[in-house]
């Protein structure tokens, strides 16, 4: 298993989520983090999904 990191933000730097994410690809990754964006409501926040190569998988102002 591979370590994403999730992140997300508030327009003055607080953050909403920080959070590792375990999954076997980047595909995999997306997906439940983007499912955890939307059960916290966070899909319209300031957030981001990186591979542990520092790849942006998933990102949103």
């Amino acid at each position: 298993m591979r370590q994403y990191a999730l992140t997300a933000f508030e327009k003055n730097g607080e953050k909403l989520i920080d959070q590792l994410i375990e999954a076997k690809t980047d595909q995999e990754a997306k997906k439940i983090g983007q499912k955890l964006l939307e059960e916290k409501g966070l899909t319209e926040k300031t957030h981001r999904l990186v591979s542990p190569e520092g790849k942006l998988l998933l990102f949103h102002v």
